[in-house]
């Protein structure tokens, strides 16, 4: 940088001349002369070693000259906003501006404690030593007051010329100035000279402090940015690590953020997939899904979008190609993604092995009330067994003896325990009966559980089962059981019916393919859900589909007729209706028609 003079300072010889006619005349003169052309000497070094000492006369050129140092300085430091970069940049620059020997910059603490960030030939452990205390003096005064401290000569300072340090290490000129943010100290700035020719002025401390503010607004835009970068970090480590599967898509539905849980539960690969901001054009979250289940995606993505609330299912059954998955799924909508867009994140869990333990709970119960009752049952038909056993042995032998009385209490006794059996098992039979249990119930979660289950069953592992239902299905008043329960029973009788065809047509079990559809729909102008069940089984002729309701009626090997009468008296309790459809040789259709509301439920309402 163009260093300049003090425009009072020049270049003229300054001479003396001593009166004429005096004793020791040229001595004098001469010994003037001595001392002024030191003082010349002095100065002349002075001006040339300061770069705010000029011999110009126009004080424009020097304002020039800081104005093009600042802005040099302006670029240098805002070249970068890595905040340890920004802070070399800095400590480099003040020394090349001000041309000081030492310096060095510290930063106030989250505890208000004064921090090196950056020195210039100043090593931090002579920070600890008594040869540098003036410098912690000094920072620690201007970060506390907020004000510069500045003095061109320390050992004539009278505030500093009795310090060790001082004099130890010839300290001339210092300067301090605060790094502030809105009139907030965040730190410091200091530099010193030994150097009595490299002194600093009043005009190298004012612009010192404009670039101390110049400094206080590069760190403060370093400070964000390392801020940002560790939010950054932190989120990315959250979602990293988050057990739950998490996935950020924009309005457009593309992928902005996919973790390793979610990539696991959906089976794919990072590779196979590009996110918003990447050179490549984004995957779409749908194209990642089965062609099955992309509508109800949509649908749950729509709806999240266009209530701007969260929508969530707590039992989403996905199926990879190869395995289904129990899934829990929350969609909440999000504002301003990196992109600029509005989006929704999406946390899946997978359930799968809680759906399964659940299922061996449920069922265990169901074994245990079984078994009790069982015994309960057989406890008391024992007791009336017994009873009717031994008056059987006593009848013989009274009749044998020829008391023919007790023989006759026998027979009456006999006759009183079965008629009371009689009653027991009748009690038992009306105990049976299906009287429904409404409740409000999704029956799209009730056919996905009901599947969930049966897939794995050796007889229908080989079964492709096709599943379709509406999007706009409303939660509808049933018993779940007993509508599972026909379900279950409906789907048996497929797989029944698929077999025979096999084995009657002597079909290749390898090329023919078991199909059973499902499908389930909304009718709004009846205010019904119709649940239809097909398969591609043997079939049934007109005579037989007739007669498939009726009581004890069966085609099958060691049937009894009560499951598909028992079918229609639960959907007729239900208030529904269920029909059939078949042909020899082309499948079964079973189609199901169920009210929203119970008429019960509804009088009750009024």
């Amino acid at each position: 940088m163009e260093r300049t003079r003090d425009p009072k300072i020049d270049d003229n010889k300054i001479t003396a001349v001593a009166p004429a006619g005096e004793p020791g005349e040229d001595d004098t003169v001469r010994t003037s002369l001595d001392i002024i052309a030191d003082l010349e000497a002095t100065l002349n070094e002075v001006a040339e070693a300061n770069p705010r000492i000029d011999d110009a006369d126009d004080e424009s050129s020097k304002s020039q000259a800081d104005l093009k140092a600042l802005l040099e300085v302006s670029l240098a430091i805002n070249s970068s906003l890595v905040l340890d970069d920004v802070l070399q940049i800095v400590m480099r620059k003040a020394i090349e501006l001000m041309q000081a020997e030492r310096g060095l910059i510290m930063l106030l603490d989250e505890w208000g404690e004064l921090q090196i960030k950056s020195a210039y030939n100043i090593c931090k452990e002579d920070l600890m030593e008594e040869d540098f205390k003036v410098s912690t003096s000094v920072t620690s005064q201007v970060a506390r007051t907020g004000k510069s401290v500045y003095t061109s000569d320390a050992m004539a300072d009278d505030r500093y010329s009795r310090l060790q340090s001082v004099v130890e290490l010839h300290l001339r000129s210092i300067m301090c100035v605060p790094i502030k943010i809105k009139d907030t100290v965040i730190g410091v700035i200091y530099l010193d000279n030994s150097n009595q020719a490299k002194m600093f002025l009043k005009s190298d401390l004012y612009l010192f402090e404009l670039y101390a503010q110049m400094v206080s607004n590069a760190l403060h835009n370093a400070r964000i940015y390392d801020s940002l970068l560790r939010l950054k970090s932190y989120n990315e480590s959250v979602i990293k690590n988050s057990p739950v599967g998490i996935v950020v898509i924009d309005a457009r539905g593309r992928i902005a953020t996919m973790n390793s849980i979610a990539l696991e539960i959906f089976d794919i690969n990072l590779d196979s997939i590009s996110l918003v901001g990447n050179d490549k054009k984004p995957t779409v979250f749908l194209d990642i899904l089965p062609q099955k289940e992309r509508p109800r995606w949509q649908n749950m993505i729509n709806i999240a979008l266009s209530t701007k609330q969260e929508f969530s299912d707590s039992r989403y059954f996905h199926n990879t190609g190869y395995v289904e998955k129990a899934l829990s799924l929350k969609i909440s909508p999000i504002s301003e993604l990196p992109s600029g867009d509005d989006g929704l994140i999406m946390t899946i869990e997978d359930t799968t092995e809680k759906v399964i333990m659940e299922k061996y709970v449920i069922l265990s119960e169901k074994l245990v009330a079984k078994g009790e009752m069982a015994a309960s049952v057989a406890h008391e038909l024992n007791n009336f067994l017994a009873i009717v056993s031994n008056n059987a042995e006593l009848l013989a032998m009274n009749i044998e003896r020829e008391k023919y009385d007790k023989a006759q209490f026998n027979s009456k006794s006999i006759t009183e325990n079965i008629l009371k059996i009689k009653r027991f098992v009748n009690s038992l039979m009306d105990f049976s009966k299906p009287e429904p249990d409404y409740i409000s119930y999704d029956v799209k979660h009730l056919i996905e559980d009901l599947l969930f289950s049966l897939r794995v069953q050796p007889r229908f592992k080989k079964t492709h089962f096709t599943i379709d239902l509406g999007h706009d299905i409303p939660n509808i008043e049933m018993d779940v059981g007993q509508i599972q329960q026909v379900l279950m029973n409906l789907l048996n009788n497929a797989a029944d019916a698929i077999e025979e065809r096999i084995s009657r047509e002597h079909l290749d079990d390898k090329e023919f393919k078991r199909e059973i559809d499902i499908t389930a729909d909304y009718d709004k102008e009846n205010e019904r859900v119709v649940l239809e069940v097909s398969d591609n089984g043997t079939g049934m002729s007109d005579d037989t589909l007739k007669k498939i309701f009726t009581v004890h009626f069966t085609t099958k090997k060691g049937g009894h007729g009560l499951g598909l009468a028992n079918c229609q008296k639960i959907i007729t309790n239900h208030h529904g209706e269920m029909v059939a459809e078949s042909a020899l040789g082309q499948g079964t259709q079973f189609r199901i028609m169920l009210p929203r509301f119970q008429p019960e439920k509804q009088e009750n309402d009024v």
